[in-house]
């Protein structure tokens, strides 16, 4: 069942979320029905639990040296 539901928002904010909804394809509705939606789902704390193969990456790299600049060279080399 639907209801309907009366929301007081400043001008440009509604205006914004008019904008949004059309480079979505979606309906300002259903953009604050999906927003709504979320609000149900459990608040992400950062204390997941890990899958076995991510477990395994943890701390992979380590107190490795290299930098963007240094991934960025190796780029550069491997395309030329």
């Amino acid at each position: 069942m639907q209801t309907k539901l009366t929301l007081r928002l400043d001008d440009e904010l509604i205006r914004q979320a008019k904008v949004y909804a059309g480079r979505s394809g979606k309906s300002v509705s259903q953009i604050v029905a999906d927003f709504f939606a979320l609000l149900g789902e459990p608040v992400a704390t950062g204390e997941e639990e890990l899958t076995p193969k991510v477990r395994s990456l943890l701390g992979a790299l380590g107190n490795n040296p290299l930098s963007e600049n240094d991934y960025y060279q190796y780029l550069e080399e491997k395309y030329r």
